[in-house]
């Protein structure tokens, strides 16, 4: 056998383009959020979607929702969808997942906490800036819950119930 035989194909990893694919900006209880003390309380929402649009090339899209409230009332509610196309090859199945799941949303989110921060400030309040989030985290957590949903389910644990 030649050597060429041996070798594992060139690996590659490279974003194609990055684009909002969706956004929006509701603040649904204005002009009476502006007259009030702004001390809100926010809640972050992450999600991705992947989306194998060829062999070896997938999108990425990093779903990503803000609201702020300020007691009962919705101040406002941000919407970005921030995606990404990336050629991927190469790689073993055991390592794409970690790719998609954690790698491709980590290089998304910049993008994303730029475009909620914009948006909030066009919508009249204070600049919101998004703290870092670990997607590999995310993903890896992720995981092990899948994979522990799975051992509950096995036959010998549904016995027991």
């Amino acid at each position: 056998m030649s050597e060429n035989e041996h070798t594992r194909p060139e690996r590659e990893l490279s974003v194609q383009r990055v684009y909002i694919k969706d956004a929006s900006f509701e603040s649904p209880n204005a002009p009476d959020v502006f007259r009030g003390e702004w001390k809100p309380t926010h809640e972050l929402n992450l999600n991705t979607k992947v989306n194998q649009i060829q062999e070896h090339i997938y999108e990425v899209v990093l779903l990503v929702t803000v609201s702020a409230k300020l007691g009962d009332k919705t101040a406002f509610i941000v919407e970005v969808q921030q995606a990404g196309i990336f050629a991927i090859s190469g790689f073993s199945e055991q390592e794409i997942g970690p790719i998609l799941g954690g790698y491709c949303p980590n290089l998304l989110f910049p993008y994303a906490r730029e475009a909620v921060s914009d948006m909030v400030v066009k919508g009249s309040f204070p600049q919101l800036v998004l703290q870092h989030v670990s997607f590999d985290a995310l993903y890896a957590q992720h995981q092990r819950e899948a994979a522990q949903r799975a051992e509950g389910d096995t036959p010998a644990q549904q016995s027991r119930h």
